[in-house]
């Protein structure tokens, strides 16, 4: 397996446009939600379609579009997420293998929808926070069977000491995050959300992290 550019943003765009699915399916927000969640993904789809597979990552990035387009009819957009998530999830395994394409997806897309979710609040506070705590649980399942699957592929025996320490500090630093925010989703005042939203950020950087330097361990091994 080598690392890309095209690798880490393929899985990115599937996780983003999965977490667009299913948020869009529960119709608890606005056509400026799917909007906005459109935008970003055919950006990053439509870079993942340049540096990488570019038929999966062409059809994905017309699909996410699509959502964009059909933002008022959730469950019309929710299905072109999905189409989009599918065929970015197409891209990434043609770069790196099915189940790591899978988790490094679960993994981003739930940190990078959460946050996303948790500035939304902005434009409605009365959203419901168990769409952002189920965002949160799906990134630490991500977490989990993302490092798992690391593990397995024998990224722990690798040769090179300082980049299996930065794996397991950012690997605890995202656990550590992950737990952060689900509980300050616990607090009941508004400041709970806007506490959790700043969280994701770091987690949404360490989660690149994470699936960065897995990804290296596991190709250089």
């Amino acid at each position: 397996m080598e690392v890309t550019p095209a690798l880490i943003l393929a899985m990115w765009a599937a996780g983003m446009a999965g977490s667009a699915a299913v948020v869009s399916y529960w119709a608890i927000v606005g056509r400026g939600f799917n909007w906005l969640l459109s935008g970003i993904v055919v950006v990053v789809g439509a870079a993942t379609a340049w540096a990488g597979d570019a038929s999966a990552g062409a059809a994905a990035t017309i699909a996410a579009l699509g959502a964009g387009v059909f933002a008022r009819r959730h469950r019309l957009a929710a299905s072109l997420f999905g189409l989009a998530a599918v065929g970015y999830l197409v891209a990434a395994a043609g770069e790196g293998g099915v189940i790591q394409a899978i988790t490094g997806s679960l993994f981003l897309g739930g940190m990078t929808g959460e946050m996303a979710l948790g500035h939304w609040f902005l434009v409605d506070p009365r959203l419901p926070r168990s769409a952002l705590r189920r965002l949160s649980l799906a990134a630490g399942c991500g977490l989990v069977l993302d490092v798992s699957v690391i593990a397995v592929l024998g990224a722990f025996g690798a040769g090179d000491l300082v980049l299996v320490g930065a794996f397991v500090a950012l690997g605890a630093l995202a656990a550590l995050l992950v737990t952060a925010v689900w509980f300050a989703l616990k607090e009941q005042a508004y400041s709970g959300v806007m506490a959790a939203t700043g969280l994701s950020y770091l987690g949404v950087l360490t989660a690149f992290g994470v699936v960065v330097v897995g990804r290296l361990l596991v190709a250089g091994r």
